[in-house]
C-alpha cells in the first residue's frame, strides 16, 4: 500500500507534540516529539492518533482559526454563517492580516469567506501563512477551483469542497443552477493537481435522511480523502432554519453511526459541542470565537498585533 505524505503543522507540548491537520481541520496528539513547524507526515499515521479537542491544549492562542478576508460569494447558502454587513478590508490590510497570523503561534490557518478564491491575490496571500509555518487550507464552494486549482497547488496544504447534496437535483436545489457541476469539476481539478482535497456538507434535517450515504459513495467515486459532517450553526443566515432544519448532536451522531464504520472514505462528523471556542478572523479584521456549544458567536476585538488572538483578555475573560 502506498503511504500518501501530506503536510502538518506541529508544536511542542510537554514531552509530546499536538499536530494540526489542515484536511480535517483536528488536532492530535502525537504521542511523540516532532520538530514544531510544517512538516510532512504520513497521512494514516495521523489519523489514528488520538485526536483532542484544541481546548484540551494549554495555549496561549488558538491551535488553528477560520479567517474570511471576504464577504463577496457568487452563492447565496441560506445557512451562511457571515455577516455580510460588514466592509472588507483592502489589499493592504488583507496582507497585514496575514503577517499578523504568520507571526503568531497558531498551526493553521483555514481562508474561507465569502468564496476565497474570487480573491485575486489568495495565491500570495497563502505563501505568507505558509512562510511563517501555518498550515494552510482553503474552503471554497468549488466553483471556481478549476480554474485556480493550479495557481494553488504548489502553495496550499488542503482544499475542502463545500457540497449540499450528491447530484445536481439536491444541491442546486440550495446554491443554484450549475452549481454542482463547476464544484465537481473543481474537485477533480484539484485532485489532479494533487491537491488534498475533502468534501464538506452541512447536515440539513430535510437533505440528510437521503443523502448522507450518496454524498460518501459520491466521494470515494471522486478519490477525495474524506468527507466530514457539519452540524448546522444556528448563526448568521444560519438562524432562520434552525427551528425547521438543525438535528441535534445526538441526531446527527445516530445517523452517521453505521458509516464510520463501512464507507470507503473516512467519515466524520463536527457536532456543535466541537465548534464551540473556535476562533473567526472576519473580513473587517474583527476577531470572534464561537460560544460554546456553537449557539452564537461574540465579537471580541479587533486584529491589530499577534497578541490579540489570545484565548483570554488580561482581566480573564474570553
Amino acid at each position: 500500500m502506498t503511504t500518501t505524505m501530506r503536510t502538518f503543522a506541529t508544536r511542542k507540548h510537554g514531552n509530546e507534540s499536538v499536530v494540526h491537520d489542515p484536511l480535517t481541520g483536528l488536532t492530535h496528539h502525537a504521542g511523540l516529539t516532532l520538530d514544531s513547524g510544517r512538516v510532512r507526515l504520513p497521512g494514516t499515521d495521523v489519523a489514528s492518533w488520538t485526536e483532542i479537542h484544541p481546548a484540551a491544549v494549554q495555549t496561549d492562542v488558538p491551535i488553528s482559526v477560520c479567517w474570511s478576508p471576504l464577504v463577496r460569494c457568487n452563492l447565496t447558502c441560506p445557512y451562511c454563517l457571515d455577516d455580510k454587513s460588514i466592509l472588507e478590508l483592502g489589499r493592504a490590510e488583507r496582507y497585514r492580516i496575514a503577517n499578523l497570523l504568520a507571526e503568531s503561534t497558531v498551526l493553521g490557518v483555514d481562508i474561507s469567506g465569502g468564496e476565497p478564491l474570487l480573491l485575486r491575490d489568495l495565491p500570495e496571500l497563502v505563501d505568507v501563512l505558509v512562510a511563517g509555518g501555518c498550515a494552510v487550507s482553503v474552503t471554497t464552494n468549488g466553483t471556481h477551483l478549476a480554474r485556480r486549482a493550479e495557481a494553488l497547488a504548489t502553495r496550499v496544504d488542503a482544499v475542502r469542497v463545500s457540497l449540499d447534496g450528491p447530484d445536481a437535483e439536491h444541491h442546486d436545489r440550495w446554491r443554484g443552477a450549475g452549481s454542482f457541476d463547476h464544484a465537481i469539476a473543481g474537485i477533480r481539478a484539484a485532485i489532479t493537481q494533487g491537491i488534498p482535497t475533502q468534501i464538506q456538507a452541512v447536515l440539513l434535517r430535510s437533505t440528510a435522511l437521503a443523502g448522507i450515504r450518496a454524498m460518501v459513495d459520491l466521494a470515494a467515486t471522486l478519490g477525495v480523502s474524506g468527507v466530514t459532517f457539519l452540524q448546522m450553526l444556528p448563526i448568521g443566515e444560519g438562524t432562520a432554519l434552525a427551528g425547521t432544519e438543525q438535528l441535534t448532536d445526538d441526531e446527527a451522531l445516530a445517523l452517521l453511526a453505521e458509516l464510520s464504520t463501512t464507507a470507503a472514505v473516512p467519515v466524520r462528523l463536527r457536532t456543535r459541542e466541537a465548534a464551540g471556542g473556535f476562533t473567526v478572523i472576519r473580513a473587517d479584521g474583527q476577531i470572534w470565537r464561537n460560544q460554546p456549544s456553537a449557539h452564537a458567536i461574540s465579537s471580541l476585538r479587533a486584529l491589530s498585533t499577534a497578541s490579540d488572538l489570545a484565548l483570554t483578555t488580561r482581566d480573564g475573560s474570553a
